[in-house]
Order: structure tokens, then C-alpha cells, then sequence
């Protein structure tokens, strides 16, 4: 057995959610009490409850962007499929993920089709990549010739579903449920999906608690569900991301610590954001430090958490970053155990399931 095989286990398909939940707090919450290793059964809407006075909730408020691109080879009609991933700093040029039929080659283009299915613009595939991806160029003229990527996005591109959820087919209503209410920053291809079952009413009744609510920001990339192919998590390569944790977040974080409070993370992604600046700090004691930049930090047993109290997140695919990040937290065999009474208990599991609070 390999160390990678500690982190596997078996999930009926059809618990995998295909949908949200009507109402965005009507999710269950399975609780793990680390200190007494009592399993509870909750919903979201009991999260207040575990809030004291002092306290910091962290929220990663990314944006995600209409990432999933369709389109046709130009030249031979050949159906096309791509995800893109990120712009240069010109705004100009593309990165992305494609597929079709056959071989692609540098220089030719791609036709992007709109929303509608019609013909909207083309890319240029400029540049093929040793690790498989794209540099395009669009071919644009008139009144968007100067219009950003996000612009762009906006015409043609579809919310970037999971595999796992319909193939990946978006429905109208998934550009409003696959998004946190509090999104600001658009960069992200996949949604931090624990706060996705946020309202503004549990907000005011987290804050009416005496609780702080601080926010970070990491662009999720598409390797963030990638499973691991390297039997030793140390062999593993990790994907980077963009992160911010600003100097007011800091400030926010360092007040809570110091009066006692403990920093609550919403989500995994929250939690690289917050350990990376943690990192940084000069010991272990020391305040937490203001961070911007890309982290491939990998959270693995056995690790320290610098910046983490209690984390609220969702249930995640075995043989993931995200299942070890969350084992090194609560403890591995505690996660499976409560990983087998979610399943025992119907639990909907990924993106659009249930969640989980560590405390």
C-alpha cells in the first residue's frame, strides 16, 4: 500500500449533489469536535452557533469567470472545447486548455461560439505549450479591439463546471448558484465551494455574535481537484495559485489572536491563503504578515498550522490535495470515520453537496 492509498475511499455516484440545494443554508454540516471526537449532525443554518465573541470569519471573495469555452476549428469544421486559464500581463494573450479531433497546429484559429451557439470571434492558437496548454491570441477588431479578456469571456465563455456535475454542462441558474453572494475578484475557474452556502442573513447573524468577517482572495486553478499521481505526497508537484491576504486582513487577524479570538477559514482555499502568509511570519508567535502572490503550498501530515482555528469546508474527492490538507487538520482517520457516517447518512458530496465544520 502507498502512503497516497491512506487517503482513498469508496463513494455511491449518486451522492455526488448534480444540484444546490434550494436555499443556499439548507445544507447539512456534519461537525467534527477535534478535542472530543464527537461527530455531530447539523445544517448550515446552525453555523452561528459556533461562533464566539472575538472570533474572525475568513472568506476567500474570488470570482469565477466564465472560464468554458466551445467553438469550432475554422478551417475544418472540427468541434473544439477549451477552459481558459489565465491572460499575460498585457491582457493580449491567452492561456488555455483545448480538445478536438485530431491535431491541432500553431497558427491555426479556432471560432468561438457565443452563448447562443452563433459564431462570435476567433482564436489564434499561437503557441503550444510543453505541458499540453495554449497560448492564443483572439482576433478581435472594431469596438472590442481593446476589450479585456473578462469582456471577452463575457460573450462567449460558460460557467467552468466539475466533470462531475452534469459532464460539466451548465445550466442558466449555475451562474448564480456556482458563485459565493460575496464574489468581488474575478480570476477563479472553479468556485471556493464551501461558501457556497452563504446568505447575507447568516453573515448578520455571524456578525451579531461579535465576530469579525475578514476576506482574502485565491484565484482557484484548475489543479485544485486534481487528483495525486505520485504514490509519496512528497513526490507531488503542486499547483500554484494566486493569493492576497492584505495588510487591513492582517491587521484584522492579528486584532483577533491577540484578544484571544480564535480565525475561522472558509474553505480550503482560505486556509492555503492564511497558512502561506503564515509562513512568512518571522516564528510562530509572531503576527500574522500581509501576503500577495502565487502559493503552491501543499498541506500535508504532519504540519503546523500557524493561521487556522477552525475550518468549515465541503467534502472532497478522494486521493486529493484537498482530502490530505483537511486529514492534517482533523486527523486522518477521524476524517474518513466521518467521511463513512456522511455516506452512511446520505450526505451530497463535492461542489454542490453538503459541508463539513472542523472546530
Amino acid at each position: 500500500m502507498s502512503e497516497l492509498d491512506l487517503y482513498d475511499y469508496d463513494l455511491p455516484r449518486e451522492l455526488i449533489a448534480q444540484n444546490p440545494t434550494e436555499c443556499r443554508t439548507n445544507a447539512r454540516m456534519l461537525v467534527i469536535e477535534r478535542e472530543s471526537g464527537r461527530i455531530r449532525h447539523q445544517h448550515v443554518d446552525d453555523l452561528h452557533r459556533w461562533f464566539m465573541p472575538g472570533d474572525c470569519l475568513v472568506l476567500n471573495d474570488t470570482r469565477v469567470i466564465p472560464a468554458r469555452l466551445y467553438g469550432m476549428r475554422t478551417e475544418t469544421g472540427g468541434r473544439w472545447e477549451g477552459l481558459f486559464l489565465e491572460t499575460d500581463e498585457t491582457d493580449r494573450l491567452w492561456h488555455l486548455m483545448g480538445t478536438t479531433r485530431g491535431k491541432l497546429r500553431e497558427g491555426e484559429t479556432v471560432t468561438l461560439l457565443n452563448v447562443e451557439g452563433r459564431d462570435d470571434f476567433r482564436l489564434e492558437m499561437t503557441k503550444k505549450m510543453g505541458d499540453g496548454t495554449w497560448v492564443a491570441t483572439p482576433l478581435v477588431e472594431g469596438e472590442l479591439e481593446n476589450a479585456s479578456a473578462l469582456t471577452l469571456l463575457e460573450r462567449v465563455g460558460r460557467i467552468p463546471l466539475p466533470p462531475y456535475i452534469r459532464d460539466g454542462q451548465m445550466m442558466e441558474e449555475d451562474r448564480d448558484r456556482y458563485q459565493t453572494i460575496y464574489a468581488e475578484r474575478p480570476g477563479a475557474i472553479a468556485a471556493p465551494t464551501a461558501g457556497l452556502h452563504f446568505t447575507d442573513e447568516l453573515l448578520e447573524r455571524i456578525a451579531q455574535r461579535d465576530v469579525t468577517i475578514a476576506r482574502v482572495t485565491l484565484h482557484v486553478g484548475q489543479g485544485t481537484f486534481k487528483p495525486i499521481e505520485t504514490g509519496a505526497l512528497d513526490e507531488h508537484v503542486m499547483h500554484s495559485e494566486w493569493g492576497e491576504l492584505t495588510p487591513d486582513t492582517a491587521e484584522q487577524l492579528n486584532a483577533c489572536r491577540a484578544a484571544g479570538g480564535r480565525i475561522f477559514a472558509i474553505g480550503t482555499t482560505s486556509v492555503r491563503v492564511l497558512e502561506t502568509a503564515g509562513a512568512h511570519a518571522i516564528n510562530d508567535d509572531a503576527p500574522i504578515p500581509p501576503f500577495q502572490g502565487d502559493t503552491d503550498l501543499f498541506i500535508r501530515p504532519p504540519y503546523k498550522f500557524r493561521a487556522v482555528d477552525c475550518l468549515m469546508t465541503n467534502f472532497h474527492l478522494p486521493r486529493t490535495t484537498l482530502l490530505v490538507l483537511i486529514s492534517a487538520f482533523a486527523g486522518r482517520e477521524k476524517v474518513l470515520e466521518a467521511y463513512q457516517e456522511a455516506i452512511e447518512n446520505e450526505y451530497r458530496f463535492y461542489s454542490y453537496g453538503d459541508s463539513m465544520l472542523i472546530v
